[in-house]
């Protein structure tokens, strides 16, 4: 199969630009590429931009599941294109906000995933979800097994663990990565799950009042083994596609005598 990252720079507050944005990188991909990815990632808070100083920014820029222009336009990407989509969003349910992410397959079935980690003001605009991400999606008849966690969920091992041992073959990770380190530590994460990562981050600076936050950009793919299969760079908007085979990571042997799994000390930790 073939899975992308879509890194981008989000226009604060403007859902409307973000999926202009989104779209025309992806016709401009289809346009120069002859492959179709089977999976598309795009990052964390994909449609309202991140910086936040009022709950009226988070609102006016927030959908319900599954109820938004957002949805509609991506839905109608996988659609037209018979894709799977990975996206970040803001989301509002009843009167709570949360940081979440779409899983959106062609059929117009879809999943929606809550950031269980909230990473500094976050905490002030977002509740935290409950739940893992684990779904499934079909790729040319096989089942595929889909983790997703969102930015800050990466610096917790635990979230990538139990992924892995919910079946995982892929993890997604939408993100809005400020601190230098994720791009480097999904290789441990790979590794040590041996699952495929992709981290689909955003570029660019978000500037409200006299705050600013910049993101690292450098979106990444890797596999099983921890090999960096594709690294966007610091400040370009870009999709980058490869082929995997999902199923390797089902193997869980490392050599002949040792599985990540089976060998966990569960009777001492």
């Amino acid at each position: 199969m073939f899975v992308s990252f879509l890194q981008f720079k989000p226009e604060f507050g403007n859902v409307k630009e973000n999926i202009s944005r989104i779209q025309n990188l992806f016709n401009t991909y289809l346009l120069e590429n002859n492959q179709k990815p089977d999976l598309l990632v795009i990052p964390e808070l994909a449609n309202s931009g991140y910086l936040f100083a009022n709950f009226d920014e988070l609102n006016n820029s927030s959908e319900e599941a599954g109820n938004g222009i957002f949805y509609e336009s991506l839905q109608k990407i996988a659609d037209e294109n018979f894709i799977n989509i990975v996206a970040g969003f803001n989301e509002k349910a009843g009167d709570e906000y949360y940081n979440s992410a779409y899983i959106i397959r062609p059929d117009g079935k879809f999943d929606v995933y809550r950031k269980l980690h909230l990473f500094d003001s976050e905490k002030k605009w977002f509740k935290p979800g409950d739940k893992l991400g684990i779904y499934s999606i079909d790729v040319n008849g096989e089942k595929i097994n889909v983790g997703v966690m969102i930015c800050f969920d990466w610096f917790f091992p635990e979230t990538a663990r139990s992924l892995a041992l919910a079946g995982a073959d892929i993890i997604c990770h939408p993100a809005n990565l400020v601190m230098p380190y994720c791009q480097r530590a999904m290789f441990a994460r790979a590794l040590e799950n041996q699952v495929f990562t992709i981290t689909a981050n955003r570029i660019g600076k978000d500037i409200n009042g006299d705050k600013d936050i910049f993101f690292t950009g450098e979106s990444v793919i890797l596999d099983p083994k921890g090999n960096y299969l594709a690294r966007a760079k610091t400040d370009s908007e870009e999709i980058q596609t490869v082929e995997i085979n999902p199923l390797l990571a089902r193997n869980k042997f490392l050599n002949p005598n040792n599985n990540i799994f089976t060998d966990r000390r569960v009777d001492v930790f």
